[in-house]
């Protein structure tokens, strides 16, 4: 088993006011704590997409930012994790669980996810129109890992709407499957965020 990790740090930061790869988190950017948990967590190999130190061009969408990691991935990888820079709290043991049920098979991806605890309602002009049964329904979060080939015969189909991997591989009939996520595996979206992620550091 080859494992090869892609950090995504190619977003405009459009919410957080600036791009976030390079904003630094107890005086390390965010994409270099990413990195440090795939390689912490058995990535045989990691990229970075963006523009930071030894990077490679992303894309104007997520997808093609993966895209390009793929394109960059080393001979021999037979599975890929994809993870988000702005998550910079995800633990090198949230990712060996997902390389450890990638390595059990049976399934084309791995997702961590977070059961859902607030009640959800779906409201149309303001009004509440349903409450959802919250009891199926998980947060994803990343990294997910994949079977390369999966991945890379996902990416194939033209899904503008998949808002992460996990639903490209979805729709184009793989499996995917649900570990427990980190509790503390935040997304740094807003700055208020980064004060969030400090108080949660060990």
């Amino acid at each position: 088993m080859n494992v090869f990790g892609i950090v995504v740090a190619a977003g405009s930061g459009e919410r957080f006011g600036q791009p976030k790869a390079n904003v630094e988190l107890a005086g390390r950017p965010l994409w270099r704590w990413a990195v440090d948990a795939l390689e912490s967590g058995g990535c045989d190999h990691v990229v970075v997409v963006g523009p930071v130190p030894g990077g490679i061009a992303g894309g104007v969408r997520r997808r093609d930012s993966v895209a390009a990691g793929l394109a960059a991935a080393p001979e021999g990888a037979t599975h890929v994790l994809v993870h988000d820079a702005a998550r910079p709290l995800a633990s090198a043991a949230l990712v060996r669980q997902v390389i450890d049920r990638l390595a059990i098979g049976g399934t084309d991806g791995v997702v961590p996810g977070l059961a859902v605890r607030d009640t959800l309602k779906r409201v149309q002009d303001g009004v509440v129109i349903l409450t959802v049964d919250r009891a199926d329904l998980v947060i994803a979060q990343t990294p997910q890992g994949f079977v390369i080939e999966a991945l890379v015969r996902a990416h194939a189909f033209d899904d503008d709407d998949a808002t992460d991997d996990a639903a490209l591989v979805e729709r184009s009939g793989g499996t995917v499957v649900i570990v427990s996520g980190g509790d503390h595996n935040l997304k740094v979206t807003y700055p208020a965020d980064l004060v969030v992620a400090e108080a949660l550091m060990p």
